[in-house]
């Protein structure tokens, strides 16, 4: 038994494949945005969490010197000490040095 295919059946065969191609490859895409979107996110949040435990210790530690007063010393450190790690922060978060762009992969055109 032979199989004769047409020239218009070839055809739609050979463009079924290309559509076929271009929606998985336009998927990929999609997916590899969605995730770069999501690692972002996950990174201002992971931030977010460590910047409250940090807060919450230095909370803590000065209630305690403060609410049992008597060495100035150790007043003056638990609230500068604080003030330095924050001055530090501040400065270091709000001096843009590099962007954050996504990586190519070696080989590929944009």
């Amino acid at each position: 038994m032979m199989l004769q295919l047409t020239p218009i059946e070839i055809l739609a065969a050979l463009g079924g494949l290309i559509g076929l191609v271009m929606v998985w490859r336009a998927s990929a895409r999609a997916t590899r945005r969605a995730t770069e979107a999501a690692r972002a996110s996950v990174r201002l949040v992971s931030l977010a969490g460590r910047v409250v435990v940090t807060a919450a210790a230095i909370v803590g530690v000065q209630w305690i010197v403060i609410t049992h007063p008597g060495n100035t010393t150790l007043l003056l450190a638990v609230l500068g000490v604080p003030a330095l790690f924050a001055s530090y922060t501040l400065t270091k978060a709000l001096t843009v040095t590099t962007m954050d762009v996504p990586q190519q992969r070696k080989g590929r055109r944009r």
